[in-house]
């Protein structure tokens, strides 16, 4: 199975749990999420990710001037953004402790 094909399922989360301790824009993210082991998430992908996150109001925004080319605009997790994390965090662990029983090699 190609990871490609997993992140689409996990990428809310994913950028949730980037956001829960530090606010960050959109390059800030992405990178973040790679360091982590995402090495396959598209650009695209997160920024759009974070666009859908904000109308759906997981996020909030805010924008910071910058002396070095265009202005950033951070996003941070709001009340209901760190619900929507903790909810599909336990959803997440659920499953993959299912998945964990299923794949597991029987010695």
């Amino acid at each position: 199975m190609e990871i490609s094909q997993l992140l689409k399922g996990v990428l809310d989360l994913a950028v949730l749990a980037v956001l829960r301790d530090d606010d960050g824009y959109g390059y800030d993210v992405l990178r973040r999420l790679r360091v982590a082991g995402l090495d396959e998430v598209g650009d695209a992908s997160v920024y759009g990710t974070l666009r859908r996150l904000y109308k759906a109001g997981l996020l909030t925004s805010y924008v910071v001037p910058s002396e070095e080319g265009p202005h950033r605009k951070y996003y941070s997790l709001n009340d209901r953004g760190r619900a929507r994390l903790a909810e599909s965090a336990r959803t997440w662990r659920s499953f993959a402790s299912t998945m964990d029983s299923l794949v597991k090699e029987r010695a």
